[in-house]
């Protein structure tokens, strides 16, 4: 999980591909947040059309490269938990506090990946790493 997260962090801006609520893919910017309880964990809000293909469909994606042409491809199911202390942690993320202000906000909805799997893989020949 060390790597995953170290990987995550560095490349700050992931790409989310959901199913949508029309059967058609979406990929969007996203975000992580931090690795927490043995979880990672994201944040969103649920008036975002990604939140409404999430509940209907939980199954997500993952992706970001980085500068040296390594990725990530990560997968799992979401699951949306009501968590007070992952919340009040996401309001240490100063882009996450500037939209949603407080952790007690009424939209403010926090996720992690069941079952994460997937490779961090580059073009060195090398064996991808799994997770």
């Amino acid at each position: 999980m060390k790597k995953v997260v170290e990987f995550l962090k560095a490349n700050p801006v992931q790409y989310l591909a959901t199913v949508g609520r029309d059967g058609k893919a979406k990929c969007r910017p996203f975000m992580f947040c931090f690795e927490k309880y043995g979880k990672l964990w994201f944040c969103t809000n649920h008036t975002k059309d990604v939140y409404k293909d999430m509940q209907q469909n939980p199954e997500i994606q993952l992706s970001v490269s980085s500068p040296k042409y390594e990725w990530i491809r990560l997968s799992g199911t979401v699951v949306f938990e009501n968590d007070k202390s992952v919340k009040e942690d996401c309001m240490n993320i100063p882009i996450v506090k500037s939209q949603y202000h407080t952790a007690d906000n009424p939209i403010f909805e926090v996720f992690y990946l069941e079952n994460p799997y997937g490779v961090i893989a580059d073009l060195s020949g090398n064996p991808p790493y799994e997770f």
